[in-house]
């Protein structure tokens, strides 16, 4: 099954301490809740510093689609995610401190519950037509930059604007097509 999911359709909370707002992109399963998802995939705005909610027993990616970039301060060890560091992975029961380096920071943010499955993301720039190799069961496709693209296989042609999400869990051969893009591929693995 594939699903385009359509950023102009999903809606952005914000944070209980205010600092941002996060728009929940795809979980599962579905209909779960922060507490017991498997695997959540979300886009999210850092307005201001301050802490990151802990999520003991998930991990976590994080890759900058927008911004200057954000320090983040793990108490012995710093990491800036920027334009030129645009992803880092880490344990979401890190004690995780934001310092906003711009007006905003907008991220990408990919979250495993371990024992259940685990994730790869990677960051791709498509220029004309390329070949997407799946690796695994699920398969997320997110629009990071560029202004269209289009996702192709011997049975669907999709069309994505920026931070539309294409979900694929088909064994298909895919093509991407587009001027200049640049995409973040993120792999969900069942344990």
């Amino acid at each position: 099954m594939t699903q385009l999911i359509q950023y102009a359709n999903l809606r952005s909370a914000p944070w209980k301490n205010g600092g941002g707002c996060t728009t929940e992109i795809a979980i599962a399963p579905a209909g779960a809740h922060l507490d017991d998802f498997e695997w959540r995939v979300s886009l999210a705005t850092i307005a201001q510093d301050g802490p990151f909610s802990a999520f003991p027993g998930i991990d976590r990616s994080l890759a900058l689609v927008d911004g200057d970039g954000v320090l983040l301060d793990f108490g012995d060890e710093r990491f800036v995610l920027s334009p030129s560091e645009p992803l880092i992975e880490f344990a979401g029961e890190d004690a995780v401190h934001a310092t906003v380096t711009g007006q905003h920071t907008t991220d990408f943010n990919v979250m495993t519950r371990r024992g259940a499955c685990r994730h790869r993301l990677e960051l791709r720039t498509v220029r004309g037509l390329e070949a997407l190799k799946r690796r695994a069961g699920t398969t997320l496709l997110f629009l990071a930059e560029g202004e269209s693209l289009t996702l192709s296989s011997a049975r669907e042609r999709i069309a994505m604007v920026r931070y539309d999400t294409v979900v694929m869990e088909a064994e298909e051969d895919w093509t991407l097509e587009a001027q200049h893009a640049t995409v973040l591929v993120a792999e969900i693995i069942r344990n």
